[in-house]
């Protein structure tokens, strides 16, 4: 029960007190008496003096929403492994600043700036802890002062560098953008970083025009799959897109022209075989040497946009190693090497361009337009409840997802949660399962090698059985 219920409970039974003495006052049975009229009097005086004394209680019992108002929040306690990321309850109501709207979270995006983020490898996330998330979509609950274009019970998607894995959240209004008819909540939540991202990388940095090639990385990911959609806009553009061989058949039905298995080929010689010049615009996310990689597969006048460097996470907790070997292999050039090789590199980081209000509208009104046209759709790997995230997180990170991973602020039901424990019993047996494959496989392989060694060993005994008589002899 709120505190706003409880006067009026109360107040209630006052009521239905005075009620009860009415009876009293007014017998029918009987012919008026003076008699009983003192009596009557008086428990109605009473019943008055106990709605009026119950009046001050309730006053005093009342306890301001501000302070029962309580929400659940993903808060990041500490960097290290999935487990960093806790469910936690919060207490009180955001307060609502000049400015900003609170929005009922309904869907969340996950990113890769996020796995980042948890190991300490993101410098736009304050240190823990800290409430991460970049996008969401929900509806306006409440609207602070000087806010005009904003209203109790607008659906909107909002962009912001944290704060947003949470079921409220107060955000400016300027970072909020009304969803569209027929979009839904998750597909509003995989909107804004992934387009915003590969739409000013394509046509503010690499200047797309008919007819000229593209390199996506990761192009089963969300960016990626955005990448691929927004290049489908320009009249005969190639795309060269990187992913594990099992997503191949999805990004070509996505408009991926030439599918590359990085994981089994190169893919600059492959690029080489399908266009021997090279790369219009090139997008990078891994850094280190792919890096140098890329700017020596664009063409004359290429474009080479890097915005992260994924390489540098290897693994749940940071690894060292690999954030060692990314800064030693960074991409480093002298301006007279662009000038004499005709190329541009371009940098982008979303997480600096908080404050460009103006520019992000823009971008996100042109998006948002395509997507009316049905030109550009967000595609939902998956949807999972907060209390799953360290299994949503797992997921990106090991490059098991093709699109969007979506977080759900929908309570886990009670069903799923008891489904838990033993789908963790399961991991578990599994990676058991594993670890024992692996185990006999490394035996067959000494068993093998021993095998080898036996007629080597024969071979040996015979040799040295035929040098026995020479030696004699000698």
């Amino acid at each position: 029960m709120s505190g706003e219920d409880a006067p009026a409970e109360q107040q209630q039974n006052a009521v239905d007190q005075k009620q009860e003495t009415k009876p009293a006052e007014e017998p029918k049975a009987e012919p008026p008496k003076t008699e009983p009229a003192p009596a009557a009097a008086a428990a109605a005086a009473d019943a008055d003096a106990a709605a009026a004394a119950a009046t001050p209680a309730a006053t005093t019992e009342k306890v301001p929403e501000e302070d029962t108002f309580t929400y659940r929040a993903l808060v990041l306690t500490g960097y290290g492994g999935y487990d960093k990321v806790k469910l936690q309850v919060k207490k009180g109501k955001p307060a609502l600043k000049a400015g900003e709207v609170l929005v009922r979270v309904k869907a969340c995006g996950l990113n890769f700036a996020d796995l980042m983020a948890r190991q300490g490898l993101y410098d736009r996330l304050p240190s823990p802890p800290v409430t991460p998330g970049m996008e969401c979509s929900g509806v306006v609950e409440a609207v602070g002062e000087e806010v005009t274009d904003r209203k109790v019970g607008d659906k909107v998607m909002v962009l912001s560098r944290f704060g947003l894995w949470q079921e409220v959240a107060a955000v400016p209004a300027t970072h909020t953008f009304l969803i569209p008819e027929g979009m839904s909540f998750e597909e509003a939540a995989a909107l804004p970083v992934n387009y915003i991202t590969a739409y000013m990388m394509l046509f503010d940095f690499g200047n797309l025009r008919p007819n000229q090639s593209v390199l996506v990385h990761a192009a089963a990911g969300g960016v990626g799959i955005a990448a691929t959609q927004l290049c489908s806009t320009v009249k005969d553009v190639t795309v060269f897109g990187t992913a594990s061989a099992s997503k191949h058949e999805t990004i070509s039905q996505g408009g991926v022209t030439h599918p590359i298995d990085y994981r089994t080929k190169d893919y600059v010689e492959e690029v080489r075989k399908i266009s021997p010049k090279g790369m219009d615009i090139i997008l990078d996310p891994l850094g280190g040497s792919d890096t140098h990689k890329a700017y020596n597969l664009l063409k004359p006048m290429g474009k080479l946009i890097t915005y992260g460097a994924s390489n540098m996470l290897a693994g749940q907790k940071k690894n060292l190693l690999a954030v060692a070997k990314n800064w030693y292999h960074q991409f480093s050039i002298h301006t007279l090497s662009l000038i004499q090789g005709n190329k541009s590199v371009c940098g982008f980081h979303l997480g600096y361009l908080d404050g460009e209000t103006e520019l992000l509208t823009q971008a996100m009104n042109t998006i948002l337009d395509l997507y009316k046209q049905g030109k550009v759709k967000p595609r939902i790997d998956s949807t999972w409840h907060l209390e799953q995230v360290g299994d949503a997180m797992r997921k990106m990170q090991e490059r098991n997802n093709i699109g969007k991973v979506i977080l759900n602020t929908e309570p886990m039901p009670e069903e799923e949660k008891k489904e838990e424990p033993k789908k963790e019993d399961k991991k578990k047996d599994d990676k058991k399962k594993e670890e024992k494959k692996k185990d006999d496989g490394k035996k067959e392989e000494k068993k093998d090698d021993k095998k080898k060694e036996e007629p080597k060993k024969e071979e040996k005994k015979e040799e040295e059985k035929k040098e026995e008589p020479n030696k004699e002899e000698k």
